[in-house]
Formats: structure tokens, C-alpha cells, sequence
């Protein structure tokens, strides 16, 4: 840009230049004209082309001047270019490290996300392993046989639960003294009996005691077989210690 602003300006110059120089032609041919027109015997001088010289002298310095101003346009236009270069160049490392930003805010949101998918998935995972087990457990559980034999069983793990001690033979042993293993026996002669409280079951127990020793999750059936050895365990451990203490009456 600034080679052409030159070459405009030289072009200007020279223009100018031939110009002086058609000036400089016209007035010597001027003073041509007055010298051929002074007597032969008169005397003559050089002021006659001074003007021509001063022409020159001007028109070089209005060119010194106006390369100058070009000069100082275009530096002036360099600058501005500049300036604004540098301010596009600040708008896009702007607009950059936006974008950057950005980005980096979307990947944690999306890593956030997958953690508390991830963290819901286990969880449901867990519960999903509990319900299972659960069913397995349910499914796995421990049966007895409906006789004497699964009665006492079933009732010394219900006893282990609750922290009761007995074993099979000191609750077999009673079992047969007190009832023959029928569980619907009834005693209608004794003291209890007599009193209007009549022992019954397994181990013969009257129904207030039942009650007070009855032990959670068995029935509240005295002649319930499971339940009346339970509870007639818990009273004797109660009073005796434990089943295998008693050997009488109790």
C-alpha cells in the first residue's frame, strides 16, 4: 500500500516538475524577448531569471511536504490496521477460552451425571442382591416335621433366638412325663384343676403361666405344640434355670 501511495505521489512530482520546467521555458523565452529587445549598447544583468529558481526551489519543498503527510496517513492507517488486528485477535482468545469453559462445565455435569447413575445402578444392584437373598433365604428355610421330634427341634432354635437354655433330652424327658407327647392333653384333677386353671399341652401349663412366658413369633395357642414348649422352657428357666433341671412336677 505505501509503494503505490509513492509511486501516486512521485507521479504527482514529475507531473509538477514538467510543469515548472514548461514555467522555467516560457519565462527564459521572456527574457529572450526583452534581452533581443535592449539596445546593443546597453548593459544587462542576471536578475532576469531568478524567479525560475525560486519556482523550482517551492515546488520541491510542497513534494518534501506532502510525502510527509503521506507518510504520516499511512503510518497513521498502519497503526489503526494494528490496533484493530490485535483487537480481533483478543476477541477470539475471548471467545476461546469461553468455548473452553464451556466445555469444561458440560464434561463435569456429564461425569456428574454417570456417578450418580453409576451410584443409583449399585444401589439398585444391592437391593436387587437383598430382595434375592431374601427369596433364597424364604425359599431355603427351615422345615420340621409335624411330630414330637420337629416339635422340640423347631422349639430349641426358637429358644437359641431368644437366649432360653434347654436341651432335646431335658425337654423330651418331660414332655413324656407330663403329657405321653399328646399336645391336646388336659389335667382336670389337680390343685390346678380344682382351681379352675387346668394344666394343658405338651408340658402341661396353665394358661396364666402361658401367657406371662409366652415368647414372640409362636402362637398364642396353649395346645399349640411349638408354642407351649416354648413358653413352658422359659418358665422353667425362669424359676429352675432350665428345663433340664426340672424332674418333677413343676
Amino acid at each position: 500500500m505505501l509503494e503505490n501511495l509513492l509511486s501516486r505521489v512521485r507521479n504527482r512530482a514529475v507531473t509538477r516538475h514538467q510543469k515548472i520546467a514548461m514555467a522555467g521555458v516560457a519565462t527564459l523565452g521572456a527574457a529572450a524577448l526583452g534581452f533581443s529587445a535592449v539596445p546593443g549598447g546597453a548593459s544587462t544583468t542576471t536578475a532576469e531569471t531568478a524567479p525560475a529558481a525560486q519556482v523550482a526551489i517551492s515546488s520541491e519543498k510542497i513534494d518534501s511536504e506532502q510525502i510527509k503527510d503521506v507518510k504520516a496517513s499511512v503510518t497513521d492507517q498502519l497503526a489503526g490496521a494494528s490496533l484493530k488486528a490485535e483487537q480481533i485477535a483478543q476477541k477470539k482468545a475471548a471467545a476461546k477460552k469461553a468455548a473452553a469453559e464451556q466445555a469444561a462445565k458440560k464434561k463435569a455435569a456429564a461425569e456428574a451425571a454417570r456417578k450418580k447413575a453409576e451410584q443409583e445402578r449399585r444401589a439398585e444392584a444391592a437391593a436387587s442382591r437383598t430382595v434375592q437373598r431374601a427369596t433364597i433365604k424364604k425359599a431355603v428355610a427351615k422345615s420340621y416335621p409335624d411330630n414330637l421330634d420337629g416339635w422340640i427341634r423347631e422349639s430349641l432354635d426358637i429358644m437359641k433366638k431368644h437366649g432360653i437354655p434347654g436341651s432335646y433330652e431335658g425337654i423330651h424327658r418331660n414332655i413324656m412325663r407330663e403329657s405321653s407327647g399328646n399336645p391336646n392333653a388336659i389335667n382336670n384333677w389337680d390343685i390346678n384343676a380344682i382351681n379352675g386353671v387346668p394344666s394343658k399341652g405338651l408340658l402341661q401349663v396353665i394358661p396364666p403361666t402361658f401367657q406371662a412366658y409366652h415368647v414372640p413369633g409362636t402362637s398364642w395357642n396353649i395346645y399349640d405344640p411349638v408354642a407351649n414348649i416354648t413358653a413352658a422352657c422359659n418358665y422353667a428357666a425362669d424359676r429352675y434355670g432350665s428345663m433340664d433341671n426340672v424332674n418333677s412336677a413343676y
